[in-house]
């Protein structure tokens, strides 16, 4: 459908305003739960509900907010920030009182740049609170046996709270074989189908949800934008961010549709949403006509689209048309800086997680 996939640039350099929240909600509990991920404001008439905010340089900088045209932009370095910081006090807090320290593990198969990058910025996240990371790098030939031999390996190792198999995998490998051989309670990347199912399940609790689902939902629980009762939209189905959003959307008491490339009328859809959650990895596809006024947005998409005036010749955008989006809806993230760094956090908070699950650390 071609008004489906359509895109343009519309990016401008507009300059913002800092605002902070003046009141922050602790995060409600960790549930028990790739880069490819891999990782607003009010208008005129429309505000978040429960939002309160001040200039007042005296409040700590939580949930970081800027403005810019009418639109609250939601700031997802500075929460992650403030979560890894929180991740750091209860890992120094495990590592006092019984001696264990959260360790991650890491799995890189060939020579891909953004792969080792992000296999790079994991292991920086890890050091900078306190996690210790293990991490095997083998060459694009490798065999899948020799994957499962070092996944094998995590598994039995008590000092190894999660692995992370850095994805795509080459194409001689079976993706399925790999992911499931890692155990379901070291699965910190939330993919194993055990996982999965459970959290498709009303009644039943995933030992951990995919680290970008977990983290936009997390977005929404620390700006307290209400869920419940909301009509939510998902654009995308991926087995990594579409579906399992909506999973969680669900969980939350959401009404919630999925829009994907086989629906004959996503701009209808999705400008019936209160909340809109994109994953489709095309660049200023939802444009300001698909959005209801006042509507949240999280804008998962990581998209390169030429630009001459960048040092790069590109620049990131996200699936949402970012200009157009902060005159109509209440919030939205930005893209970089949105849910990017939110997915290294969650990965970490699942770590911890794990850990405090597996030496019953309260």
């Amino acid at each position: 459908m071609a008004s489906y996939m359509a895109f343009t640039d519309c990016s401008t350099s507009a300059p913002t305003r800092t605002f902070l929240f003046s009141r922050f909600r602790p995060r409600r509990g960790l549930p028990s739960i790739p880069p490819h991920l891999l990782q607003g404001l009010p208008v005129a008439g429309f505000r978040l509900p429960s939002l309160r905010i001040t200039n007042s340089p005296s409040s700590f900088p939580k949930a970081a907010i800027s403005t810019e045209a009418s639109a609250m932009v939601i700031d997802g370095k500075s929460i992650a920030k403030e979560i890894r910081h929180e991740i750091t006090t209860e890992i120094s807090r495990m590592k006092d009182e019984i001696g264990v320290i959260p360790g991650l593990a890491v799995i890189l198969v060939g020579d891909r740049k953004d792969s080792a990058t992000y296999v790079r910025n994991k292991k920086k996240a890890c050091e900078s609170v306190g996690v210790k990371s293990y991490e095997v790098c083998l060459p694009e030939d490798s065999t899948e046996e020799e994957v499962l031999k070092f996944i094998s390996g995590f598994n039995d190792d008590p000092e190894v709270h999660g692995i992370l198999v850095q994805l795509p995998l080459p194409s001689h490998m079976n993706e399925q074989n790999i992911l499931n051989a890692v155990s379901i309670e070291k699965d910190v990347d939330g993919f194993h189908p055990l996982n999965i199912g459970r959290l498709a399940m009303r009644g039943r609790e995933p030992l951990f949800v995919p680290c970008t689902p977990k983290g936009c939902i997390e977005l929404l629980h620390r700006c307290d934008i209400d869920i419940k009762g909301k009509q939510a939209v998902v654009i995308g189905r991926s087995n990594i961010v579409g579906m399992p959003a909506a999973l969680l959307l669900l969980r939350e008491d959401a009404t919630v549709s999925i829009v994907h490339s086989r629906t004959k009328n996503p701009e209808e859809i999705t400008s019936q949403a209160d909340i809109i959650i994109s994953a489709v990895g095309q660049p200023n596809m939802v444009r300001g006509s698909w959005i209801k006024p006042g509507a949240v947005i999280i804008d998962v998409g990581i998209n390169p689209v030429e630009d001459a005036t960048s040092p790069r010749g590109y620049r990131l955008v996200g699936d949402v048309c970012y200009e157009e989006a902060c005159k109509i809806a209440s919030a939205v993230t930005p893209v970089p800086g949105g849910v990017g760094p939110m997915t290294i956090a969650m990965l970490l908070s699942n770590t911890l997680s794990s850990a405090k699950r597996m030496h019953n650390f309260q």
